[in-house]
Order: structure tokens, then C-alpha cells, then sequence
């Protein structure tokens, strides 16, 4: 493995993982590990699904690349179909390669109709790895600390009373990007009250709303969306990671009000992956599995189990001080020294016993996203399993 530029801050623990199937990842001597993790969030419907293995097959019989020039039936249907789930019915969308670029195409699309120079976005947001998205210069971008906000004792609507909420210059905000949950991992998820009072400010002076969904999106959180906890519309959503089920495709989608700003003149932006029919096939077949199997419904049940048994933990073992949670999407916040070596242990430990977690660079955070389609048992022997290594101590 010495040949590879391995992830920055991640521990390469298991070197010789050869199959995989829903959420077990078997290694060369046939030890068997369940990925609570679902692939970084990359398969929501599990390892090598095979109403999505077929899918991705049969196009690619077919044929799973076009140009500049030529296109093919199945990207049409494909951005009908997902448009449609979205509501974006009189909308556009872009087929593309990555979470990351599908929010830096969008971000670039809204910043050439905005007539404004400042985007908005959380502080503790992560919106991929390149582009202005990540980038985030003070002279393009506000960036909005919430932490206060959170215990926030006002009820009321956020107002100019507030020094926090004052600070943000919506005269010359043109659009609000929101991570509706992960904040870079970290699974905290802002106020409903503040998301909607940013929301009505940023449009009643002309601006676009726009979703990074990548990590949050088909059926993380309890719903097909993470904005929809917080009852808004958006203008611009972007989708990547579990679209594709593990297979690198993203999505880009305009509603109508963006669709109309933008009009006939497309962005200047092109790469020979745009639109391909083979990662159109692989996201139509993604959204059509969770449709058919109930798996929004399932990841709801399925979350009950996961975060009540976290929470439990919690209560029993002082090495825990935080779990926060929302579908299929929890975080376990660890009391931990400076080095960080209890939380690397019990991570190391929880993958000798056959679980495999997330655990954030430079924290001392577990982060849990597994499949919507995991066995309970699995999560419940996951559950016995942390609180005897947590309090094993």
C-alpha cells in the first residue's frame, strides 16, 4: 500500500478487504466486518446492491459514455425522475463526478445570476475538496459562527436585537448555502428557528437558497432530504455520495426560480464526464430502490434502535460525553485527552471485534452512518459490543 497517497488524518487499519456484501466487508483470510460507516457515506443501500449492479450493467452494455455532441435517452429520464422527487418538476439538473463538484457547479451557477457578492454558509460546514465552495475568501463569502445560537434562549423570531443575527450583511448577501446536518462530520445540526429566519431574510432581499445534500441526503436523515427538517424550499440542491451507491456519480439540480435566472445560456463549465448515461443509470436506480423497498420508512425504525442504544450508552459510561443524531447519521462525542489515544483505542478495538466506524481527524469523535439497509441485529450487537469496549477501561 506504500504505492498510494492515503486520506489525510485516517489510519489505514484493514489492507486486504476483497468482498462485500449489503453492509459485511470480508478481508483475504475471510474475517467478516460490518461497515457501520456505509463506505464514508457512499452506500446507503449497501455493498453491491443488485437491482443497482444490474442497472449499472445493462447501460453499460449499452452504452455508459457520450460527448459533447450526442447524449442518450436514460440522462433525460434519469434528471425527470429525480427532478421530480425533488419538486424541482419545471427544473434542470447536471449529472457530474463527486459530491464536491456538484457544490462547486452550483455555487458558480447561483454567483452568475446573483447580483450580489456575498454568499452565506455555517461556519463548521464542509463543502468539498476544491473549488470557491471549499476556498470560502472573506471577500466572497460570510461565514456565520452559530454555536451561541444553539442554546439560544429567545423563542422568538431571530432580530436585529440580537448581536449575533446583526452581524450578517444580508443587504449584500446574494445567496445561503446550508449543510443541513454534518458540519464537517461532526453531526450537529443548526436551529430550526435560525435556518428559516436566514432563509426568509436571504429571499426577501433577492437571494438563492441552496443545499449541499451530499452527505445528508436519500434517507440519511430519517427523510429523503436533510432541508426537509427544516420546511424550506430550496433553489439550487446538491447530491453526491449514496446517489451513486458507491459508484462516483453526482447531481446538481436547479428549481424553477434558478432554472428561470439562468434562462437558455449555459454555464461555462464542461468536463468529459458531464452527463454521462452510465452514472445517470446508477443514480435512477439508487432513487428507484429506495422508493420500492420502503427504505426512508426503514432508515426512520432502524434510527429508533441506533440513537435510543447510544443514548443508553451515554447514560452508563462516563467516557461518553455527547451522542448526537438524526436518521442513520450519529456521532459519538468521546472524553478524551489532548493525544486522542483512548478515542484511536477504541476505535482500533471496535475493529478487532469486527465493527467498523468513522473517526474524525483531530477529534476524539466516532461517527456512525450506516446503511439503510443493515441488519438490526447487526446494530444491536454493534451497541453490546461499544459499551463493553468503552467501559472496559
Amino acid at each position: 500500500m506504500n504505492r498510494l497517497a492515503w486520506y489525510p488524518g485516517h489510519e489505514l487499519i484493514l489492507e486486504e478487504i476483497v468482498r462485500a456484501e449489503n453492509c459485511r466487508l470480508v478481508d483475504a483470510q475471510g474475517n467478516s466486518f460490518v461497515d457501520l460507516e456505509s463506505g464514508v457515506w457512499c452506500t446507503p443501500l449497501g455493498h453491491g446492491h443488485p437491482k443497482v449492479l444490474q442497472a449499472i450493467t445493462d447501460q453499460l452494455v449499452q452504452i455508459g459514455h457520450t460527448g459533447f455532441n450526442y447524449t442518450s435517452p436514460v440522462v433525460a429520464d434519469a434528471a425527470r425522475e429525480l427532478l421530480s422527487l425533488i419538486g424541482f418538476e419545471n427544473g434542470r439538473c447536471v449529472f457530474l463526478c463527486s459530491g464536491s463538484e456538484a457544490v462547486e457547479y452550483g455555487v458558480r451557477a447561483a454567483r452568475s445570476v446573483s447580483e450580489q457578492p456575498l454568499f452565506l454558509t455555517m461556519a463548521d460546514s464542509y463543502f468539498g475538496a476544491y473549488g470557491s465552495a471549499s476556498i470560502r475568501e472573506c471577500d466572497s463569502w460570510h461565514i456565520f459562527d452559530w454555536t451561541a445560537c444553539g442554546e439560544c434562549p429567545d423563542r422568538t423570531e431571530c432580530s436585529k436585537d440580537c448581536p449575533h443575527w446583526s452581524s450578517i450583511p444580508f443587504q449584500r448577501i446574494g445567496g445561503f448555502l446550508l449543510e443541513p446536518g454534518s458540519s464537517s462530520g461532526l453531526v450537529r445540526f443548526p436551529p430550526l428557528k435560525l435556518i428559516q429566519a436566514i432563509v426568509r431574510a436571504v429571499r426577501q432581499n433577492g437571494g438563492l437558497v441552496l443545499v449541499n445534500e451530499v452527505t445528508t441526503g436519500v434517507g440519511r436523515t430519517g427523510r429523503w432530504f436533510g432541508y426537509l427538517h427544516y420546511g424550506i424550499t430550496p433553489d439550487v440542491v446538491a447530491l453526491g455520495k449514496g446517489i451513486g451507491n458507491g459508484y462516483p456519480v453526482s447531481v446538481t439540480l436547479f428549481g424553477p426560480e434558478m432554472t428561470k435566472r439562468l434562462g437558455e445560456q449555459p454555464l461555462a463549465y464542461a468536463q468529459s464526464h458531464q452527463n454521462d448515461p452510465l452514472g445517470a443509470a446508477a443514480a435512477r436506480a439508487v432513487a428507484r430502490v429506495i422508493e420500492e423497498e420502503g427504505l426512508i420508512d426503514r432508515s426512520r425504525e432502524l434510527s429508533k434502535v441506533l440513537l435510543d442504544g447510544l443514548e443508553g450508552i451515554r447514560t452508563r459510561c462516563r467516557r461518553v460525553k455527547a451522542v448526537r443524531g438524526r436518521g442513520l447519521m450519529a456521532a459519538v462525542d468521546l472524553e478524551d485527552g489532548p493525544d486522542r489515544e483512548f478515542a484511536v483505542r477504541t476505535h482500533r478495538r471496535l475493529v478487532e471485534r469486527g465493527f467498523l466506524t468513522g473517526l474524525r481527524p483531530g477529534l476524539s469523535v466516532l461517527r456512525l452512518d450506516p446503511s439503510l439497509t443493515i441488519d438490526p441485529g447487526d446494530l444491536l450487537d454493534f451497541l453490546a459490543i461499544l459499551e463493553e469496549v468503552l467501559t472496559d477501561e
